[in-house]
């Protein structure tokens, strides 16, 4: 499970750093910042499908991401006495992601570019995989300094593995080795199963309200498109029991079948006062979200990590409680971080024991944890 969570000069998130549980709520105000830290965690993700520098890049560059404000405020630009003014820059500039747990921890940092051509593609300059949930002298695993990369032998000593690695490729993706490295392959494949739900669609033309070619769908597709075959793979291999109890919580004497037409599968839902099902075409946005939900969380293969950004999205206030128990339930295996603004989910998810909530403010531009004491965190240096 990941324990705490880093990040430096990513838009407003200029030090961050934060202490995850099996189940995280991140909320705040409009503006707040969660939507970037949200995408930080994308980012991180993306480091493992080796498209970090892409995302970045389709992001307007490095320049574009970095935290806009002064390397520091002065007490007297926080009491406002003094205006908020660019000061003499102590360290480079860099956006730093970084994240660990009790088995390992992980850390990057982006440079600016220096090709003349590729100029919204930034530089890795260093990156570290360690042991345990805070770096230390020695408890390095794998570093990568610019094009270099060292590997810790079994015996303790250092074995350098790459001595030309292009900047804008990962040693997560290029140094991993079953046999000599299989710290930075089980970290690797970690990140490659967590799971991002934003943008589940459910507008007219959305895929799930058509019928779909049906094949074993333990994981949700991020769009959603593959609802039908999802529902049915849970019934079948999975927790139908569990998704039957949702839908039944959600929709009081409803319930949801999987037809088929030669290999197309469709979505009919029975709904109580009706005479005949629904298809997926005729249901509601917010009926058919919370079926994507359904789908997503009962997952016959949960991942490491799910995060979902504003499940609330389309859905009626009196379905966030039947929401909040469903997240819970699917928190037992695997961990969960919810980013949300809708009060009734938030409260009814921080009154689980195993949850954290992460509240989110923002004061000249600048994110920060509301009434939070930072956990330790060790940057690696370039």
């Amino acid at each position: 499970m990941m324990t705490t969570l880093a990040i430096s000069g990513y838009r407003s998130l200029r030090d961050i750093r934060v202490r995850l549980s099996r189940l995280t709520i991140v909320t705040g105000a409009n503006g707040s910042g969660k939507s970037s830290l949200y995408r930080a965690l994308r980012l991180l993700a993306d480091i493992a499908q080796g498209r970090i520098i892409q995302s970045l890049a389709a992001e307007g560059g490095l320049q574009s991401t970095l935290w806009a404000g002064p390397e520091s405020f002065s007490r007297a630009m926080k009491a406002g006495t003094q205006p908020v003014q660019g000061t003499v820059r102590k360290n480079a500039i860099s956006l730093k992601l970084g994240f660990s747990g009790e088995d390992y921890g992980y850390a990057i940092d982006l440079g600016l570019p220096t090709s003349p051509v590729f100029l919204s593609d930034p530089e890795i300059k260093t990156e570290t995989l360690w042991t345990g949930e805070r770096l230390g002298r020695q408890n390095a695993f794998a570093v990568r300094n610019g094009r270099s990369v060292r590997i810790r032998a079994d015996s303790g000593e250092w074995r350098q593995v790459h001595q030309y690695l292009a900047p804008f490729d990962s040693m997560m993706t290029h140094c991993s080795d079953p046999r000599e490295a299989i710290e930075l392959l089980v970290l690797r494949e970690r990140m490659r199963d967590w799971r991002f739900y934003d943008h589940m669609r459910t507008d007219p033309e959305a895929p799930a309200r058509k019928p779909q070619v049906g094949t074993y769908t333990p994981v949700l597709s991020a769009d959603g498109s593959d609802l039908a075959a999802a529902i049915e793979t849970i019934r079948e291999i999975g927790a139908g029991k569990e998704m039957k109890d949702a839908i039944a919580d959600a929709f009081p004497a409803g319930s949801v079948a999987v037809t088929g037409s030669g290999a197309y599968l469709q979505v009919e839902m029975r709904q109580h006062g009706l005479l005949r099902p629904l298809l997926a075409s005729e249901l509601s946005d917010g009926t058919l979200r919370y079926l994507l939900l359904i789908a997503a969380l009962l997952s016959p293969r949960p991942p490491a990590l799910m995060i979902l950004n504003e499940p609330e999205t389309s859905l009626h206030p009196d379905l966030l409680p039947s929401l909040a128990r469903l997240i819970v339930q699917a928190s037992k295996q695997c961990q969960i971080i919810v980013v949300s603004h809708a009060a009734a989910l938030v409260a009814a998810l921080d009154a689980e024991a195993d949850s954290r909530q992460i509240v989110l403010e923002k004061s000249l531009g600048e994110t920060a944890v509301q009434d939070d004491m930072p956990p330790s965190w060790t940057w690696p240096s370039r």
